[in-house]
């Protein structure tokens, strides 16, 4: 009797739908496609990585409205770009920033207070320099920003379950309609909560969809950066062991962008794996006592000094 009630109620309401305008279940009127490039020409600001090599083969820097995934070994410098990514986007639009806040997001309790704060000391006393070198006043610029300043800028969340995550993840909307200054959502890492525990990947996988449509809906609606900082495995493919992203082939799919970062020999490089815009291409960069550089061979200017 359950079932047939169940049954009944069903029917009920696909007769009222299809009584309905379907005009009615549409949110939005069309947009053609020449106007949807030119906004997304228009509104695509990009995120200095404080790389000039990585900024050029990212087009610029980390891009907006998207969702950027970065993955590599143990010591490769994932959180120590998550942490200058956090910095930067503290940074004035000239100097490569934004002009907003960050949130970071940490599953493992990697994230370093004082090294944010080495980070951010660097970055204010490369705008200065920035500031000389293009002649402007140096001393009344130092009093626009200080590295407290840069770490209070940071709202920061320590995560240590999947459950805290998915709250965090569905909260962040309400959270960002408060604070409309926020430029940047970082999570370090994406996977740690995700990796072990789950008996039934079949749900695994579809909480992880779930939770990345609202990141990529975040980035757009909001215009803010996504970046999801990920773990790498190692998986035979194709004859030979390659680096793959933890959570598997469907979670990789819901990112606009991967980065893989990796050792060449004794130096870092960053390359593009996956990207509509983007080219596939590799970078060097350093993890240096002032943040994210320039490989030492690779001595170029970036917007960020």
């Amino acid at each position: 009797m359950d079932g047939l009630d169940g049954s009944n109620a069903i029917l009920q309401q696909e007769q009222e739908q299809q009584s309905l305008n379907p005009k009615d279940w549409i949110a939005v009127d069309p947009q053609n496609a020449w106007d949807l490039l030119h906004e997304e020409r228009s509104l695509m600001t990009r995120l200095t990585t404080s790389c000039a090599d990585l900024d050029d083969i990212l087009g610029g820097g980390i891009s907006c409205k998207q969702v950027t995934e970065i993955g590599g070994v143990p010591g490769i410098g994932k959180t120590q770009l998550g942490i200058q990514l956090a910095v930067n986007v503290q940074m004035p639009s000239y100097c490569g920033g934004l002009g907003g806040k960050a949130i970071y997001i940490d599953t493992e309790g990697s994230f370093m207070g004082e090294r944010a704060q080495e980070i951010a000391e660097a970055c204010v006393e490369d705008i200065s320099e920035y500031k000389r070198f293009l002649h402007k006043d140096s001393q009344a610029c130092q009093g626009e920003i200080q590295g407290k300043d840069v770490l209070e800028n940071i709202y920061f969340f320590r995560i240590c379950s999947y459950t805290e995550q998915i709250a965090l993840i569905n909260y962040l909307e309400e959270f960002i309609s408060d604070h409309k200054d926020v430029k940047i959502v970082i999570i370090d890492s994406v996977a740690f909560h995700f990796r072990q525990g789950f008996e039934d990947l079949a749900l695994r996988t579809r909480i992880l969809g779930e939770m990345a449509l609202k990141l990529v809906k975040l980035a757009k609606m909001c215009n803010l950066a996504v970046v999801l900082l990920n773990q790498v495995t190692t998986r035979y493919m194709e004859g030979s062991f390659q680096l793959s992203f933890s959570l598997g082939d469907s979670w990789s799919r819901c990112c606009t962008n991967r980065i893989i970062l990796y050792w060449n020999r004794n130096e870092r490089y960053a390359y593009i794996d996956k990207s509509p815009y983007l080219r596939p291409a590799a970078a060097p960069y350093s993890v240096t006592g002032r943040g994210i550089r320039n490989s030492a061979p690779h001595c170029k200017r970036s917007k960020l000094i």
